[in-house]
Order: structure tokens, then C-alpha cells, then sequence
């Protein structure tokens, strides 16, 4: 199993100069690629180019050929005359019901530097692992210090604006947004403590349950399965803590990125494993109990709902739950607000449940019967010779 970093900040990514506790921008980097380039290869710019070719100068001198260039380009501008009747069509369908737009002064949540802030987030979670510049005992405190200091000035402002975007969008009543910003942002840095230690069980069960697994440093630096959880982690402390939007934002970028897509409302207890991960979704009020493993397409979802669910059922409990010790094999679907997994169960793989099934259960679909067929010598023969 492997997995890319979620922010850009592992090894692959461009690093800072020696000393430097900043990577470099985009432009910086094209350049230092750009001469990682010429070093590689040689400077090829200086090579002399050959002069123009005789037919290419007679062509450029030919009046027909100029002529035809001033037709092109007349054309272009016919077509580039009309933006404006076009640009005008768009800006009118914004002021439609259909169109979502946000053109107020008050600032967004940007979701640029919420990534930025899952970059920082994970460089205190795993100290080492993905810092921007190289720690050690010696400088352990002071890097961690800055990092934590970064962290707490972007949170603050995302929350602040997060919160501010629902004044303004539903009417609601001030309610001192800045300073909640800044409670909420440490309220969130002193809960990593704590989400450290679930994710140190997180890492411990996918290990011991992994033979692929060489050792843990592999599992933090590789494993989607565990990035997702991380990112989940925070969001959901960030939904306990009522932030609004945020967490999903987190969430859904951690979706992008691993392809397991985990509401940060489902309640996930400690030792959680996600073995591969792709295809993984877990519903917003699903409730996972202890030391669960769960493999690549499962789906803890909802059954399907009418048009209207969207007010009758918001709130509501729609998602299964799973009790302690459970496994679930891949591509398994279970279903519904009432159907509940008994501890120590094993769901098999392709399994559809809408029901709940007691403690100590094993569900397995029945073995299909497989259709060999034999391709005969002289057919083979005959298709070969094609």
C-alpha cells in the first residue's frame, strides 16, 4: 500500500535552502528545477540556433503569404469582438436563483490556506516526518514553537471568517466572531495531545495487522488509510467544537487526495484501521466502536431517501454502527440508522447489509458458481495466426 503526502510537504516535495525554515514559492521552484535542469543536461541555451532557411525567408517575403496572415488575424479579432456580448450574458445569469455565488465584503474561508494549515497540523502530529526544515534535539522546541505560533494565526482567521460567512449568510446575531476565532484555534492545538494518542493506536493496529508493513515510519509516511484518519481526527474535534464548514472542507480535501471519504461527524473510537483505502465512505452519523479494520470500497451509508431528506432527516441518525473488534472485507455496503454490527463480527467482501447482525457473527456471501472455459489447440492456433 502506499499514499502521497496530503499537503506536498514530504520527501518529493522541493525543499527549502540549508537553513531555510520556508519551502521555496512556485516561482522559486521553477527556477531551482530549472537549474537542476541545465546542470543535468548542460546548458543547451547557448548552443548557436541555424539561420533561417532560404525557402522560409522567400515564404515570409511572399505577398500572398503575408496577406493570408492579415486575413487570420482579422478573424481572430472578430471572434475575441464578441466577448463582451458574451462576458455581459454571464454576469447577468449571476443574479438568477441558479447561480452560487458569494459577492459580499466580508470574507470566505479560503481553502488554500486550510490545506496550508493540514500541512502544519501534521508536521505537530508527527514531529519530523513532515517538517520543512530538518528538526533535532537542538532545535525540537524552537521549530515546534514557530509551527504551533503559524498554526494558531490561520486557524484563528479561517475560523473567525467561517463563522462570519453563517452571520452574514442566515442573519444571525453577532456573536463576537474574532474572539470565538481565537478560543476555538486553542481550543483545537490543545486537543492534539489527545488526537496524537489516537492516532498512535491508529498506527499500532494497521502495523500489527499489516505483514506488509516493515515498520511504523512507513505507515506514517505511506499510508492513505492513516492520512485520511489524521485529517478526520482534527475536523472532528473542529465539529465538536461546532466550527462551522471547516471540518467538511478538511475532510473532503483529505478525500481528494486518498479517496476515502470520512464525514468528520461519524463518532470512530480508537485503534481504527483503513487497509488500502480507495472507495472508502463513511456516513455522518456513523459510530464505530474500538479496534475496527475495515478494507478498500466499504460504504457505511445511509438507505436511499426521498427528494425532501434533506430537512426531514438532517440530524437524524442514518448511518450504521459497528461495535468493537469488527472487520469489514472490501466492497461491503451496510446501510441504515438501525442496522448495528456486533462486536467481534467479520463482514465478508460484496456483502449487502440493511440489517443488524448480533455479536460473534460471520456474514459471507454464498460462493458463486464459476464458468470455466477451455480454449481448444486448434483454436488458439487458428486466432494466433492472425
Amino acid at each position: 500500500m502506499s499514499g502521497r503526502a496530503i499537503d506536498g510537504t514530504g520527501d518529493d516535495a522541493p525543499r527549502a535552502s540549508a537553513g531555510s525554515s520556508h519551502p521555496l514559492g512556485p516561482a522559486r521552484r521553477g527556477e531551482a528545477m530549472w537549474a537542476d535542469d541545465m546542470e543535468f543536461y548542460g546548458d543547451e541555451t547557448s548552443v548557436e540556433h541555424d539561420a533561417p532557411s532560404a525557402e522560409h525567408t522567400l515564404q515570409s517575403d511572399d505577398p500572398a503569404h503575408r496577406q493570408g496572415c492579415r486575413v487570420a488575424a482579422e478573424s481572430a479579432l472578430g471572434y475575441r469582438a464578441r466577448l463582451g456580448e458574451v462576458t455581459q450574458a454571464v454576469i447577468a445569469s449571476c443574479t438568477g436563483d441558479e447561480c452560487h455565488t458569494h459577492l459580499g465584503f466580508e470574507p470566505i474561508p479560503s481553502r488554500q490556506s486550510l490545506v496550508e494549515a493540514i500541512g502544519l497540523m501534521r508536521e505537530l502530529l508527527f514531529p519530523g516526518f513532515f517538517s520543512r526544515g530538518r528538526i533535532d534535539p537542538v532545535t525540537f522546541r524552537y521549530s515546534l514553537g514557530q509551527t504551533t505560533a503559524s498554526l494558531f494565526d490561520l486557524l484563528s482567521d479561517q475560523i473567525t471568517r467561517s463563522i462570519r460567512h453563517d452571520c452574514f449568510r442566515y442573519e444571525r446575531a453577532c456573536t463576537d466572531c474574532e474572539h470565538r476565532g481565537f478560543q476555538l484555534a486553542l481550543d483545537l492545538l490543545e486537543s492534539i495531545p489527545e488526537i496524537r494518542r489516537l492516532l498512535a493506536t491508529d498506527i499500532r493496529a494497521t502495523f500489527e495487522g499489516d505483514p506488509a508493513a516493515r515498520d511504523t515510519d512507513e505507515i506514517v509516511f505511506s499510508y492513505p488509510g492513516i492520512q485520511a484518519t489524521a485529517v478526520y481526527r482534527v475536523a472532528h474535534r473542529l465539529h465538536e467544537l461546532g466550527v462551522p464548514m471547516l471540518p467538511r472542507m478538511m475532510t473532503e480535501y483529505a478525500h481528494t487526495i486518498t479517496g476515502i471519504d470520512i464525514h468528520p461527524g461519524a463518532e470512530i473510537d480508537e485503534g481504527f484501521v483503513i487497509d488500502h483505502g480507495t472507495g472508502v465512505v463513511i456516513g455522518e452519523t456513523t459510530t464505530i466502536g474500538k479496534n475496527v479494520r475495515i478494507y478498500q470500497g466499504v460504504t457505511l451509508g445511509a438507505l436511499s431517501l426521498p427528494h425532501d431528506a434533506g430537512d426531514r432527516f438532517r440530524g437524524k441518525k442514518r448511518h450504521p454502527t459497528v461495535e468493537n473488534h469488527v472487520i469489514i472485507y472490501a466492497g461491503a455496503t451496510i446501510l441504515g440508522g438501525e442496522t448495528v454490527i456486533g462486536a467481534r463480527s467479520v463482514i465478508g467482501g460484496c456483502v449487502w447489509l440493511t440489517e443488524s447482525v448480533p455479536p460473534d457473527t460471520t456474514v459471507l456471501m454464498e460462493t458463486p458458481r464459476l464458468i470455466k472455459k477451455t480454449t481448444s489447440a486448434e483454436t488458439s492456433s487458428t486466432s494466433g495466426g492472425a
